[in-house]
Parts: C-alpha cells; sequence; structure tokens
C-alpha cells in the first residue's frame, strides 16, 4: 500500500513527496491518525485546511480504508489484538496494511471513492479525477499480471548460465 501511495503522490503531486517520505517512518495507525486530523496537536506542521488540499491525505485515507475493508472485520480484530499483544511484548509497530490483488469492480469502487473524498476536501473536479485515475492505474500496475510466467528468482544460481 505504501508503495502505491508512493507512486500516486510522485505521479500527481511531486511537491508532497517529501510529506509522504516523512509518514513512511511511522506505522500506519500513527499515519492514519495523523492524516484523518484525529491528533490531539497539529503533527504535520500545519493545520487540517492546508491538509485539505494534499492529495497524500486522500491517498493514503482511502488505500487504508480500502485495505482494512478487504481484510475483513473478523481478520481485522484478531490482528489488532494480537498486534496490541505483540506490541507489548516486543514493542515494535505492526507490519504496514497491504491490498489484495483487486477485480474491476472493486477498482471501480476505489475510483469513486478516492473522487468523493477529493471533492469533499476541497479538491476541484478535475484534481479529484486525476488523483483517482492515478490511484488506479498504480492499483493495477502493483497487482502481478496473473498471466505471465513466474519469473525465476534473483538468488537462483542457475539464472543466466547455459548448460
Amino acid at each position: 500500500m505504501r508503495d502505491v501511495v508512493r507512486d500516486v503522490v510522485v505521479q500527481v503531486a511531486p511537491d508532497e513527496v517529501v510529506l509522504v517520505e516523512g509518514l513512511l517512518v511511522l506505522d500506519d495507525a500513527s499515519v492514519v491518525r495523523r492524516l484523518s486530523g484525529r491528533g490531539k496537536q497539529e503533527p504535520l506542521g500545519f493545520g487540517l485546511a492546508e491538509a485539505a488540499a494534499l492529495a497524500t491525505p486522500v491517498v493514503w485515507l482511502v488505500l487504508n480504508q480500502v485495505a482494512s475493508t478487504l481484510a475483513g472485520a473478523a481478520a481485522q480484530g484478531a490482528i489488532r489484538q494480537s498486534g496490541r499483544w505483540l506490541k507489548r511484548v516486543v514493542r515494535r509497530p505492526l507490519p504496514p496494511a497491504v491490498l489484495p490483488p483487486l477485480d474491476r469492480d472493486q477498482l471501480a469502487e476505489i475510483h469513486r471513492h478516492v473522487l468523493d473524498v477529493a471533492v469533499q476536501r476541497g479538491a476541484a473536479v478535475e484534481r479529484a479525477q486525476e488523483l483517482a485515475d492515478a490511484v488506479v492505474a498504480a492499483l493495477v500496475l502493483a497487482q502481478p499480471d496473473p498471466s505471465a510466467p513466474d519469473a525465476p528468482e534473483e538468488d537462483d544460481p542457475t539464472v543466466g548460465t547455459t548448460q
């Protein structure tokens, strides 16, 4: 998911790359809390009015919601419970959210959702459309091609040798 966010921001809002890079050092829960405005202070160094115009919060929050929804409520609850226990034991953050392969209907729904959220946050319709298109394109490109044969492992000593 983080790679998709970075790819979209590089393409659509390159001036926000420094923001994305700064957020990548945080765990997903912290990023979502900061970008959604649920924090107690202004952790990004500017107000929510300024953040509303940014592409990064729209992309990150929508993709995080998609990943959470697709993972399923029951599985997500179990992960959170075991994650809290693990976090107490080893004091490490949970792994980043992962997006499963998506079908056409799911991609269309994500497109609509990004469009809606971007417009609600104050983006012009053209800008919201550009952002939604970039998110879907990045998601499609991030998915493995089911028709492509498996590529050989880079660590395989027989790769590149003739017999």
